[in-house]
């Protein structure tokens, strides 16, 4: 680099809510990268912008920095003959709708390279989820990733280490030193992986409420339009959708919990989820009609309901675990692979009422603690802990019927959650209606100039 600069210093002037030049922003990042700056300057670095926070120009700089610290990829030479689209969620938990959206996107003619992350703070993450499939490759060749994005139309990946090298590594740090929840930080780090990944259009999903690291809505605005407008600045158009995270969405948390009902949920779509489908079909329309696949967004909804009901989506997420390593007949025979714990039971509720709230934090917390998560980075994780039934906000419950069935390693995980889950859902006598699925959706062309 042409530039030398004193990280202390650099740090120092963000530390004091002085912007910082392109070529200062590109000299952090080089060090993040070659690991010239040490884990303790990282960490004072993610805590100075998380405190003092970045300008659109430091944001810009930041995210393209960090995707060019890699590979990135070109598509152009595969010759596809639709367009690259991806989506991407702030994270949630029992969020997982990556598995269910994917393949119908696949399914009506746009091309999936979707690379996912590992849990991040009280959130599962799509890949932890992933590799609680037997065999399933997470990390293959960019070559690999792109012919299998190519021949199945979708691929659901981590980052490999070539790939927004520096992302990976902040990534990492700001999970273990309470940066996480930095607007700056989240917008950089998302949009470095996905522009790296040559999209042609992004649907965004920013969850918003208790279980949201954006649980107040005007963050979750504000996150919105920073993802919305930096992305728009570096051409690929966006649309935020401002979700609510009020309640576990689905009705299972846990990793191989969740990959269960998402194999339910593409096999039985009758039977599933209510608010669960309507997020996965409602993404999968702007992703549809950001990628000039589907003139309008009725007709986008209608294209995807079709592909989940004809069973053709199912096709595509079993091609695609096959593709990546996994067993053949993973959709056949799930509960072969999926290995059931050797303590399944009822958490039940102690009182009688209509469910009116939920602590969705805690309950992810409450996945941690028993090592469904991670509490630092290098932790391994329980595939198989989990929770599926959860009830749901304005649900009637009697006293002794389950709150959720709980999936645990021994008797003592069990114990902790009959002792801990039924303080976390709020019963009362009156009926609560569930809040608002969508509350708000923003695009790439608002708030800017």
């Amino acid at each position: 680099m042409s530039e030398q600069f004193l990280p202390q210093e650099l740090i120092r002037k963000k530390r004091d809510s002085i912007s910082l030049s392109d070529a200062e922003i590109g000299f952090l990042v080089q060090g993040i990268t070659d690991g010239s700056l040490t884990d303790a300057q990282l960490g004072a670095f993610a805590m100075a912008i998380f405190k003092c926070g970045m300008t659109m120009d430091e944001r810009v700089n930041l995210t393209r920095h960090m995707m060019n610290s890699g590979d990135t990829l070109n598509w152009n030479k595969l010759n596809l003959d639709g367009p690259v689209v991806d989506k991407h969620s702030t994270g949630g938990v029992g969020d997982k709708i990556s598995l269910l959206l994917a393949p119908i996107v696949a399914s009506c003619g746009g091309y999936v390279p979707m690379i996912s992350g590992r849990g991040l703070g009280h959130t599962g993450g799509t890949l932890d989820k992933l590799e609680s499939i037997p065999g399933y490759d997470a990390t293959p060749s960019n070559s690999s990733f792109q012919s299998i994005v190519k021949k199945v139309g979708c691929a659901i990946i981590g980052q490999t280490t070539n790939l927004a090298p520096a992302d990976q590594r902040f990534y990492a740090t700001r999970d273990v030193t309470a940066t996480v929840e930095s607007i700056d930080l989240i917008t950089a780090s998302i949009l470095s992986k996905k522009l790296a990944s040559g999209l042609d259009a992004l649907a965004m999903d920013i969850k918003t409420g208790n279980g949201a690291f954006a649980a107040d809505f005007k963050m979750a605005q504000e996150l919105a339009q920073s993802i919305a407008n930096v992305s728009s600045k570096s051409g690929v158009p966006t649309s935020c959708l401002i979700t609510d995270m009020n309640q576990v969405l689905g009705h299972s948390v846990g990793n191989a919990t969740e990959v269960s009902e998402c194999i339910d949920f593409l096999l039985n779509p009758k039977n599933a989820n209510q608010r669960l489908l309507d997020l996965t079909l409602e993404l999968s329309a702007y992703m549809l009609k950001l990628g000039n696949l589907e003139p309008d967004l009725d007709t986008a909804r209608i294209k995807s309901r079709e592909a989940l009901d004809s069973g053709k989506a199912a096709s595509i997420f079993g091609e695609m675990v096959c593709e990546l390593g996994g067993p053949v007949d993973f959709l056949e025979n799930p509960k072969k692979h999926l290995k059931p714990m050797p303590v399944i039971s009822s958490v039940k509720s102690n009182s009688s009422g209509y469910v009116s709230e939920i602590d969705v934090r805690a309950v992810g917390l409450s996945m941690i603690h028993l090592k469904a998560g991670r509490t630092k980075s290098s932790d391994p994780i329980d595939h198989g802990v989990g929770l599926s039934e959860i009830v749901s906000i304005g649900q009637w419950i009697n006293k002794g019927d389950p709150l959720a069935i709980a999936h645990c390693r021994d008797e003592s995980q069990l114990n902790f959650l009959e002792k801990n889950l039924p303080s976390l859902i709020e019963l009362s006598e009156s009926e609560t209606k569930a809040p608002t699925l969508i509350k708000e959706v923003l695009s790439s062309n608002e708030g800017t100039n």
